[in-house]
């Protein structure tokens, strides 16, 4: 069986490149991923996808239908990426140039390499003839890099149920450098409020809440030390007699914390500095955005990135190992390390709100996302390829050990 997909694998290395670098060379900033998911639904349709279809949020879904219909894995990556800063690259970061093995441009390792992979582990699955148990569905989702997933939401909410489809398992494409991930931290940006009738009270309790949480969480202070807290400088605004001070506060959020917890511990750290020099009224709520997505759909959404972490012996982790080790893949497991507050997966809310158990393996590698010159290892893609094929198979496949393709 693994030969057969590595030899399918093969026969498509080029034209997932090819495909990967015309992801790359198509801008699709949050908010706007008209045109990758223009390609993404058109490359679906000419791989023989059984359904495809752009959802009303504007995520594209291809539906591989499996023998008995269940049970189902969802292999998921997002169609955005981060913002950049053209100047602090060597080239454009939409060149797609391979150089020496490796690809650049901005999301070839978070995530379009991983994006194509998926789609092409679909279409070996397809092309191996390989009997389907239940269902491989492959989502590419719109607006991931701002936080709150709401294309996954929506297609957890709504899109796959009005299919009836529930995945059982989830695959994320994120950049693992091909290991196993299957959590990380979470993040939230929060607003602190300070209220008073007095404009200068108001003014010093602010001060002294920003220097408090200045002092007490000194910025990370070197390339690769993990960002606890960033902090926006105080805003103040009066109304109707009323003045006010606000404080933006982004923090980690560690799998053991939740964003209620984080809120009280901001509530009481704020309010013991505002009480040392004034008499004002402290709150603290977690921030909300209203997003216009490209299909013109608005959402408002919480500012926050939902912390997760799958139990290591999870028999999802165990399949996915053996089955790597059967393809004869290197197999080794971890988590996101997530340098920065504000970066993260959809991991979280598969796992905390939907309950489906989700791990992330991809091509990328962490320390080449969010900066200049963003590149993955050509020939980590074509593994990806494999290595989610023989993943996705090992869950809703229908066992073919011993079996020739003859026989199938």
């Amino acid at each position: 069986m693994y030969t057969l997909l590595a030899d399918k694998t093969r026969g498509l290395e080029e034209q997932a490149l090819d495909f990967t670098q015309q992801l790359i060379r198509t801008p699709s900033p949050s908010l706007a991923e008209h045109e990758v998911a223009r390609l993404v639904q058109q490359r679906m349709e000419s791989l023989g996808y059984e359904k495809v279809f752009v959802d009303d949020f504007g995520n594209v879904i291809g539906v591989l239908t499996g023998r008995e219909g269940q049970p189902t894995v969802l292999l998921c990556s997002h169609m955005d990426t981060a913002d950049n800063q053209p100047d602090a690259w060597d080239e454009s970061p939409y060149s797609g140039e391979v150089r020496d093995g490796i690809l650049y441009g901005l999301g070839a390792s978070d995530c379009k390499a991983g994006l194509a992979a998926q789609i092409y582990a679909g279409a070996v699955l397809r092309r191996a003839m390989l009997p389907l148990r239940g269902n491989v569905v492959v989502a590419a989702t719109v607006s991931e890099e701002r936080g709150g997933s709401p294309g996954l939401r929506y297609l957890m909410q709504q899109t796959l149920p009005s299919m009836d489809l529930r995945p059982d398992f989830a695959i994320l494409s994120e950049p693992t450098g091909l290991s196993v991930y299957y959590g990380h931290d979470g993040s939230a940006v929060f607003e602190v409020l300070i209220e008073g009738s007095d404009q200068f009270q108001v003014g010093d309790a602010t001060t002294a809440v920003f220097e408090t949480f200045r002092n007490h969480y000194r910025a990370a202070a070197s390339p690769g030390e993990l960002e606890f807290q960033t902090l926006k400088a105080p805003r103040f605004q009066q109304d109707s007699g009323t003045a006010f001070g606000m404080i933006n506060v982004s923090r980690r959020l560690p799998d053991t914390e939740t964003v209620q917890g984080a809120i009280e511990q901001l509530k009481q750290e704020a309010r013991a500095a505002a009480a040392s020099v004034a008499r004002v009224a402290v709150n603290v709520k977690l921030r909300k955005e209203e997003r216009q997505l490209y299909t013109k759909r608005t959402t408002i959404l919480e500012q926050r990135v939902e912390p997760w972490s799958l139990d290591p012996y999870h028999p999802l982790i165990a399949r996915a190992r053996h089955a790597l080790g059967a393809a004869g893949c290197e197999v080794s497991c971890g988590k996101f390390q997530l340098p920065r507050l504000g970066m993260g997966t959809a991991g979280g809310v598969l796992v905390s709100e939907f309950n489906v158990p989700a791990i992330a393996f991809g091509p990328g590698a962490e320390a080449t996302c969010h900066v200049p010159n963003e590149s993955v290892p050509v020939d980590l893609v074509s593994q990806a390829i494999y290595g989610t094929a023989a993943i996705a198979h090992s869950l809703v496949g229908v066992p073919v050990c011993g079996w020739t393709l003859d026989e199938i």
